[in-house]
């Protein structure tokens, strides 16, 4: 935020940005617009603010998708724990929430709790760990931000429990994609980071020649499966 403000004061001819918390961000997005400064919201939007665009995956409908393939995975029957990056950012929030709405006609689904990483793969470990302590019925579980993923699977494998518990990653770093070859995660949400940084810059620059630009544009999103990497596909 500080960040911003710096731009801002020093008149940049466009400001391309996450928007972590709708809440905070917006004043300094219409800041910036009203000083003639385009905003771009990439990854994670300020819907409520005056920005130009959002550039970005559609974070519900990737939690969306995350919770449709853990139903197929868990063939409809699991007990889910949550590791999510934050609870205050926006797009965390949505994947959640996407997910909750995927499997709540799904009585054989049940998710006992939520915590928080912030983004962290140690605390993503510690809380899937208290997760396991506090509730050692759950064979499931879905990390929204792609250290969380990596956390819990740290968890599971130092337990021993490789075989039992299914898990939903997000993003695909290299350690995630080693996860999958080894069989202690199942299914990871793919976005399409460059593409998301490759449009925002081609519609600031399109926006600063005086052309018309989409509100929003949603980037890619799918779900990469564990029998896709054996197969050598990394595209969803």
């Amino acid at each position: 935020m500080k960040l911003i403000d710096m731009a801002i004061s020093s008149k940049v001819d466009g400001i391309i940005t996450q928007g972590l918390s709708e809440e905070k961000f917006t004043p300094l997005i219409n800041k910036a617009m009203k000083k003639g400064i385009p905003v771009i919201t990439v990854d994670t939007d300020a819907a409520k603010s005056k920005r130009v665009s959002y550039v970005g995956t559609d974070n519900y409908r990737s939690g969306y998708l995350a919770g449709k393939a853990l139903i197929a995975g868990t063939k409809g029957k699991a007990v889910v724990g949550i590791i999510t990056g934050s609870f205050e950012a926006s797009h965390q929030k949505l994947r959640v929430e996407g997910f909750k709405d995927a499997i709540k006609n799904k009585p054989g689904i049940k998710v006992v709790d939520i915590k928080a990483s912030n983004i962290t793969k140690v605390q993503a470990a510690e809380k899937a760990n208290e997760i396991l302590s506090e509730h050692p019925d759950v064979n499931a579980f879905y990390g929204t931000s792609a250290l969380d993923g990596l956390g819990i699977a740290q968890v599971i494998k130092r337990q021993g429990h490789e075989k039992k518990i299914y898990i939903i990653s997000f993003d695909t770093l290299p350690e995630t994609l080693q996860l999958m070859k080894q069989g202690i995660i199942q299914a990871t949400v793919v976005q399409k980071p460059y593409k998301i940084g490759y449009e925002s810059v081609k519609l600031m620059h399109e926006f600063k020649k005086g052309r018309h630009i989409p509100s929003t544009i949603h980037t890619d999103t799918g779900i990469l499966y564990q029998k896709d990497i054996a197969k050598g596909d990394v595209s969803p």
